[in-house]
């Protein structure tokens, strides 16, 4: 488990972008899980603050992860991420203690 890569994204979107950024995550879901190198991809809201998404990922490696964030659309939303966010992402990087499934 050592290899795997895993992290926590917060992303605090503005409140007159959230139900965009959710139907455009929401559409990048499957696609996401699909890819080489994806372990687990999940996307969550905070059940009192409807502006804020959570992701949940965990990769092969942060290779895998590199590919998946070198992507077309990743590489477009990242440029723009800010049209949608309050501030910047806040990503925890985790250790795998258990294996993910």
């Amino acid at each position: 488990m050592a290899d795997q890569y895993g992290f926590i994204l917060h992303a605090h979107t503005r409140p007159e972008k959230a139900a965009e950024f959710e139907a455009l995550f929401r559409a990048y879901v499957e696609p996401s899980r699909a890819e080489s190198g994806c372990i687990a991809y999940h996307m969550l809201r905070d059940s009192h603050d409807p502006t804020l998404f959570i992701f949940y990922e965990v990769w092969q490696s942060q290779q895998h992860l590199a590919i998946h964030s070198a992507l077309p659309h990743m590489r477009e939303f990242y440029e723009r991420r800010m049209d949608y966010l309050r501030r910047d992402f806040e990503i925890r990087e985790i250790e795998m203690l258990s294996p993910a499934g």
